[in-house]
């Protein structure tokens, strides 16, 4: 079963939809969502969760490192630990999109 194309919203698209339902400039609307993402982004690398409620959760987990295969040769490598960011979606946004 196939889906129709869906339209993608980029940074520069929320940008005018806030400016537009707000009535702020494009400038104050591009500053103030920079700020949000600004403030998402330090405070998950601060090791601290973001939850908005209604919206949904973010959070670090931590990956140790381990052992996998290269898929082109079958050669082992080790794959090095890092920090993984999830998202868990809230209530209002699971329903909002399941309308």
């Amino acid at each position: 079963m196939t889906q129709a194309a869906k339209n993608v919203l980029g940074k520069t698209d929320l940008v005018e939809l806030i400016a537009a339902q707000s009535g702020a400039t494009k400038t104050d609307a591009h500053n103030a969502l920079n700020l949000v993402l600004e403030g998402i982004t330090n405070a998950l690398a601060n090791g601290d969760d973001v939850n908005i409620t209604g919206f949904g959760k973010f959070k670090v987990a931590h990956r140790e490192e381990r052992q996998g295969r290269n898929p082109s040769t079958g050669e082992p490598l080790t794959i090095k630990a890092s920090n993984q960011v999830s998202f868990s979606v809230g209530a209002g946004l699971k329903q909002s999109v399941n309308k």
